[in-house]
């Protein structure tokens, strides 16, 4: 809970504010962009919502934020229902973002696919009663498809109440001990029509995306949309191996979909031209600063 003795003073007066336990994990910014941006090492109010709207996504945010460092003035019971009942958050057709993002993977979005094969739920939100019922509501979790170590969050948790089965790469599968299902060197594997496990080393050794109905690109760590350069990008620190990264990206120029789902950073939705246009452009601006060409 946030503390209002610790109100930062890069807030903006009014309602909203984050207090200095903020880990600068950019959920809030990607639920509410409007009323959230980065300040310095912190996250901040630049504008306090002014339509419902917004104050909506404000609270969004303040149930999502993993440490909790999201405070208001005085309690609205009645906005903090409404959007608790907002998650999981729907982003297309079966597609939804969990929101009650971890702090064990440093506030890391979550995705849940409702499948009639079985539902998916990529890396792990937080273990909590309403996205529990929520997705028993909805059919249960069949797989929890983990993109690498660093998003495990509470996915044992998950995989126990639901009888799940973990997935992940054998690199990385330290991190999930007693994974149902181990993913072994760097050659796609299909799981029915319409599911691709692919496997791109490079932020760890292990790091994984999943293709769902060449359509929907979820890439953990390993690929985002900057909302400030209007491009696709991907890590420059906290590498497994540059080149292998970079190798990884050119990989995906394989297939064709039209959003990237990311654990860490903003998702997008573009045509599968212009997401073949952005990946080939981030090669080349990766190749070129690595000294490849």
């Amino acid at each position: 809970m946030a503390d209002r003795n610790k109100r930062l003073d890069s807030n903006a007066p009014g309602h909203f504010y984050v207090d200095a336990t903020c880990i600068n994990c950019d959920t809030c910014r990607q639920l509410a962009p409007l009323s959230f941006e980065e300040v310095g090492d912190y996250s901040a109010v630049s504008r306090q919502p002014d339509s419902e709207s917004q104050t909506h996504q404000a609270y969004q945010a303040l149930l999502a934020c993993p440490v909790g460092s999201i405070g208001t003035e005085h309690s609205d019971k009645e906005q903090l229902r409404s959007a608790m009942a907002s998650f999981p958050i729907q982003i297309e057709t079966e597609v939804s973002c969990c929101g009650f993002n971890s702090e064990k993977s440093f506030g890391a979005n979550s995705f849940f696919i409702e499948h009639p094969g079985g539902n998916w739920l990529i890396d792990s939100p937080r273990y909590i009663k309403h996205l529990v019922e929520v997705f028993e509501r909805r059919g249960g979790i069949a797989h929890i498809f983990l993109t690498h170590k660093d998003d495990v969050a509470d996915a044992d948790k998950y995989a126990a109440h639901f009888g799940a089965k973990r997935i992940i790469h054998r690199d990385d599968a330290d991190a999930v001990p007693g994974a149902e299902w181990i993913i072994d060197g760097e050659e796609t594997v299909r799981v029915g029509p319409q599911f691709r496990l692919i496997p791109v080393p490079g932020h760890t050794a292990g790091s994984m995306a999943l293709l769902y109905r060449e359509r929907f690109l979820f890439t953990g760590d390993h690929l985002w949309w900057d909302p400030h350069t209007k491009s696709l990008a991907a890590p420059i620190r906290l590498i497994w191996k540059r080149w292998t990264l970079i190798e990884s990206i050119r990989k995906l120029l394989d297939y064709r979909f039209e959003w990237v789902l990311a654990g860490h950073g903003d998702r997008v939705q573009l045509s599968s031209a212009e997401m073949q246009r952005q990946l080939m452009a981030l090669v080349e601006r990766r190749e070129k600063g690595s000294g490849l060409r």
